[in-house]
């Protein structure tokens, strides 16, 4: 299976993921990180690769905030086809957040389910 990841101009990377921008990015800086052995789901990955991965997230928010400035992140994985992954190589979303980009932020990643984010 060939990635359509792979390719893409890297934003960071180490020895076992790198980071690229969203190429259908929901806000302004939208970024993912991903291993770079194709698996399809992060729960396939092995502790190395899974660490490598969160390492990068903390350093792509860090380049994130000098870039962009947002003013928060969400940080997502879509695991398996019901969960919304439509691409099966395993990545992580991290979203910068912007002052009044959504009405209601309340809730945040559990707006995925409507009528969910209120609690």
């Amino acid at each position: 299976m060939k990635s359509p990841f792979l390719d893409k101009e890297k934003i960071i990377e180490n020895q076992l993921s790198f980071s690229i921008y969203d190429g259908f990015p929901v806000s302004k800086g939208h970024a993912l990180i991903l291993p770079k052995r194709i698996v399809a789901d992060i729960f396939d990955l092995n502790d190395d690769e899974y660490n490598s991965c969160f390492e990068l997230v903390k350093k792509v928010r860090t380049i994130l905030l000098k870039k962009f400035q947002p003013d928060g992140f969400n940080i997502g994985v879509n695991s398996g086809e019901t969960a919304g992954q439509t691409i099966f190589h395993a990545h992580i979303h991290l979203i910068p957040r912007y002052k009044n980009d959504v009405s209601n932020p309340r809730g945040g990643i559990r707006n995925v389910i409507p009528g969910k984010a209120d609690y």
